[in-house]
């Protein structure tokens, strides 16, 4: 296994077990809640990937060329990924078309997104590609098309292909992680070998990663989460990884369990709101007979996490075998890779109790009771991975002391090479830092994150930027262009923060408000990925802006939390009156 001891031996993410080493046990296990699971050997993964390998060359792919895979996800989708990096291509993965996204907004997303970063080709479902051949300028591959191009497996051409793809040079990109937006996937961040073989090693040192792990996933691979913690490292370092659809642990979240228990899981990787999600909608009669005993981590990742969140799963599976123990934490981005830290394994993650509006007044993190009236509680990130440094910078860009809240810098060797074809976009600065736009502190040598320095909401994993909600809604009829604002209200029962939108309009009529307010939230749901919670909508004078001009969302954002309150409150003295 490749570990920072021996990091000399690897050079490329050719050198993956999985494909140097295809013997008869389990690569991957796909799992599904209407079928028997899908066995692929290391032998059937290494020939797979090489047939896919041999299409994509067949269809006139080149090394350095820039596949994007936007199938929903699938075995496909795996191997057309892996061939392509055994091809010596550049592959991405991107969000599929859902039943939420209207089909046109999401052909017009990937038009945009295949023009600016010259793709050279989309492979998608035979049911797809079609009318994304209309949109796209680039050739678009089905399933059959790629299957009919891939001819027989040859043992000499196969080795003669992995040979070739160990010796590229480690500073070349090997893939595109895209940070995520709402209406399609704005910046590709260019990755090397280098920089993915370094995060690997690290980060399996940081959670002591050993020969029996089994890996249990349903994160969707074209998140960074997914990609590499849920995908890459299982099949790089040899490990099984027991796959499902997204899609299928939504509807059915108890499928995660099944898998767990089945396969003997140790590690699996969560954004905070599936533990909400799982504690709240897994039945106790679909757990019934199972044990998550075998679980070594489920690692909190992607969004802040909360210690409610941590403390309802407990509660709610302690029964079948979870332990404190078991929940760890990383704080990750697609920019270092992946993590940047972890919690150390075999302990609980670290909880710092501090005083609420100290925080909030002077952005200091004082440590104070439990049972104080203003304490909250903040969950440790864990301390950095192996060769990466966090520094908390202040207003003006100098490191902040202990406990002091500010942005979050990051370096280190897994950096990304910068952001693919953009050079318009700087990612790191001349020290050599990334500044992530995310505020903590250090306590102790451990990370704890507090929040955003923008306005980004995160929504059940999704990264939602509040100007593309905007740009929809000042869209819709009866809104006043312009008048719209949009932002995250925290959840503690979801676990997440939910959308809310304050929309000024012309109408006074209560009927001609309920339509519009219809139409703002089907709208939001056509062009984009999420859901509105919550729609207010007001008349003149009612938004606040800033001194330039600009509606002021952070100043909205309260005076909406106010009036909501003040509400409730009232209504509350009706109801008791």
């Amino acid at each position: 296994m490749l570990t920072l001891s021996n990091r000399h031996r690897y050079a490329t993410l050719a050198d993956a077990i999985s494909l140097t080493e295809p013997d008869e046990r389990p690569a991957i296990i796909y799992v599904a809640t209407d079928r028997r699971p899908i066995v692929v050997s290391r032998a059937a993964f290494y020939r797979e990937v090489f047939r896919a390998a041999r299409a994509l060359r067949s269809l006139h792919i080149r090394p350095r060329d820039l596949v994007v895979i936007a199938h929903t996800q699938s075995l496909e989708s795996i191997y057309a990924f892996w061939g392509a990096l055994l091809l010596g291509a550049i592959p991405s993965m991107f969000p599929t078309l859902t039943e939420k996204l209207d089909p046109e907004v999401y052909r017009h997303a990937m038009a945009e997104l295949t023009r600016l970063s010259a793709a050279a080709a989309v492979v998608t479902s035979d049911e797809f590609a079609p009318a994304l051949q209309e949109q796209v300028a680039c050739p678009v591959y089905g399933s059959a098309q790629l299957g009919a191009s891939s001819g027989v497996y040859d043992r000499g051409e196969a080795a003669g292909m992995l040979g070739e793809a160990r010796t590229s040079p480690p500073d070349q990109v090997a893939f595109l992680q895209h940070s995520s937006g709402t209406t399609g996937l704005q910046k590709g961040v260019a990755l090397s070998h280098a920089a993915v073989m370094n995060q690997l090693a690290a980060y399996s040192d940081a959670i002591s990663l050993r020969e029996n792990e089994v890996v249990v996933s349903w994160l969707p691979l074209y998140h960074d989460m997914g990609l590499i913690a849920g995908f890459l490292l299982p099949l790089f370092q040899g490990i099984p990884l027991v796959l499902m659809s997204p899609f299928d642990w939504v509807a059915h979240p108890a499928l995660l369990f099944r898998a767990i228990h089945d396969h003997q899981g140790t590690l699996c990787w969560l954004p905070n709101f599936a533990y909400n999600h799982c504690a709240r909608r897994v039945r106790r009669r679909d757990t019934d007979g199972l044990s998550a005993g075998s679980m070594r981590l489920f690692i909190n990742c992607s969004e802040p996490v909360r210690h409610d969140s941590h403390m309802l799963f407990l509660e709610r599976f302690a029964e079948i075998g979870v332990r404190p123990e078991m929940l760890g934490v990383s704080y990750a981005m697609a920019e270092n890779t992946f993590a940047v830290t972890q919690t150390p394994p075999h302990r609980p993650a670290g909880l710092d109790v501090i005083d609420g509006p100290e925080l909030q007044q002077h952005r200091y993190a004082k440590p104070t009771a439990a049972d104080q009236p203003n304490a909250r509680i903040h969950v440790s990130c864990g301390p950095p991975i192996a060769n990466t440094a966090v520094r908390i910078l202040d207003d003006q860009g100098r490191p902040a002391g202990e406990r002091f809240v500010g942005e979050i810098a990051v370096r280190s060797d897994c950096m990304l090479t910068g952001y693919y074809r953009r050079p318009d976009l700087q990612a790191i600065n001349a020290e050599g830092w990334y500044l992530t736009g995310d505020m903590g502190y250090l306590a102790g040598g451990e990370l704890y994150v507090v929040g955003r320095k923008k306005d980004l909401i995160i929504n059940a994993g999704k990264n939602i930027y509040p100007a593309d909600i905007e740009a929809v809604v000042n869209k819709v009829d009866g809104v006043v262009p312009g008048r719209a604002v949009a932002f995250g209200v925290a959840d503690d029962r979801e676990g997440t923060e939910l959308l809310a939108v304050v929309a000024e309009v012309r109408s006074d009529e209560a009927e001609a408000r309920q339509a519009i307010g219809r139409a703002i939230r089907q709208e939001v749901a056509r062009h984009t990925m999420v859901t509105i919670s919550y729609v207010h909508l007001v008349g003149p004078k009612w938004l606040l802006k800033t001194s330039s001009g600009k509606i002021a969302r952070a100043a909205n954002r309260d005076k909406w939390l106010r009036e909501r309150d003040d509400e409730t409150a009232g209504r509350s003295r009706h109801e008791g009156g």
